[in-house]
């Protein structure tokens, strides 16, 4: 791929970009893609909607922190492997430092029901609304693609299981070939990955191998930081569905064997849903309890390793699909389905756990017109919605 600056200058771009986006991003997973598309699709332009939501459905579709994966793409896209590497460690590392300094301080502080957690929650319903309505926008723009959006939200709200995702954009992967297959819309996306197929062939074969080889080094070894690796490693493996669906699992595999407390691992919990950033780094936070900063960032490593080798495994690859002719009609169907997901995502859990009393929805079209209408940055919505939460405390 040809940058439009020189490579260094694009990798301190990308590198500055994340970084804002990793200590302001928060809200979840869902909340992290319309971020995304705020900064890296409207206001930067370094990819189309068309490419940006293909990228979504794609991370949709392969296990791990989607939100994460669809950061590291689109530095890959920019900035080549490297690129790819900086942007997921200017998302990930805010987050990741906080909650190892959490674990090692604070432990027992609860913020869960703090007024300015309340605000940034809020802001999120103002941020995905803004980018979901973009997208709909450009992604379904027939009756046909509206209607699969509607199939794709009914779905998942109706089916809340990890794996629900996973079988929409299937399905409407399915649908969209059967029904757009001669479709003459041009794809006018052109990117050259700087990943070749050998390098992805060998990607995806790594991912497989440690998933068989951590449990057999595990068992001949009694090293606590191998046995936490192999646990998280496979949590980042085998997780649909972004980083809620990750917390029970970890709760169940660290929890039970006593190597966290039930309440040490609560308090993380809520210091999770404080930081900004990919949920993933709860792992760090869990590895800090267990063995201090060394454990912190070998959980982190282990839990986001999976999505690196999927993402460089799968992007080789993914431009020869999108650019078949019988494939193009697949992928508008997963478009619009990512509509769908993204706007049951945002009444559930981004809508109702924010939105408690009428003053919280005004607060919300208040912050969405800044966005919307008045163009006002993010970082400045986002301290509104903090300063703002903390005054609706007092009411």
């Amino acid at each position: 791929m040809k940058l439009r600056n020189n490579k260094s200058g694009s990798l301190l771009e990308i590198l500055k970009v994340s970084t804002k986006l990793g200590l302001t991003s928060f809200g979840g997973p869902t909340a992290h893609l319309g971020y995304f598309h705020e900064e890296y699709i409207r206001r930067r332009k370094w990819m189309d909607e068309k490419t940006y939501a293909e990228l979504v459905a794609l991370c949709q579709f392969l296990p791990g922190p989607a939100s994460s994966q669809v950061g590291i793409g689109v530095g890959v896209m920019r900035g080549g492997i490297l690129g790819g590497l900086i942007s997921f460690l200017g998302f990930t590392l805010p987050s990741v430092v906080a909650l190892i300094i959490f674990a090692l301080l604070v432990q027992g502080f609860d913020v869960s029901d703090a007024g300015w957690i309340h605000g940034l929650k809020i802001v999120a319903v103002a941020v995905v609304a803004h980018a979901v309505l973009g997208m709909a926008k450009n992604l379904t723009p027939d009756l046909s693609r509206k209607a699969i959006a509607i199939f794709a939200l009914s779905v998942v709200l109706l089916w809340q299981t990890a794996y629900a995702q996973v079988g929409v954009i299937l399905v409407t992967g399915l649908i969209g070939y059967f029904a757009y297959k001669q479709d003459n819309e041009t794809d006018k996306a052109n990117f050259q990955f700087p990943i070749s197929k050998k390098t992805g062939a060998f990607c995806l074969t790594l991912f497989f191998a440690l998933l068989v080889i951590l449990p057999i080094i595990r068992e001949i070894t009694t090293s606590t930081l191998i046995a936490m690796f192999d646990s998280f490693y496979r949590a980042g493996s085998l997780v649909f569905g972004g980083g809620h669906v990750v917390l029970p699992l970890l709760e169940r595999e660290f929890v039970p064997t006593g190597m966290i407390s039930e309440e040490a691992f609560l308090a993380g919990y809520g210091a999770t849903q404080a930081v900004p950033g990919p949920m993933f780094t709860f792992a760090s936070y869990i590895g800090a309890v267990m063995d201090g900063w060394l454990g912190g960032i070998v959980a982190m490593i282990a839990i986001f390793l999976p999505a690196f080798l999927l993402v460089f495994g799968t992007l080789p690859f993914w431009d020869i699909v999108r650019k078949n002719g019988k494939m193009k009609g697949a992928f508008m169907g997963m478009n619009a389905a990512v509509v769908g997901i993204l706007f049951a995502a945002l009444y559930d859990p981004i809508f109702t756990s924010a939105i408690l009393e009428p003053v919280d929805f005004v607060f919300a079209v208040i912050l969405f017109g800044m966005l919307s209408y008045w163009k006002i940055a993010p970082w400045i919505v986002v301290a509104t919605g903090v300063i703002g939460g903390i005054l609706l405390s007092f009411l």
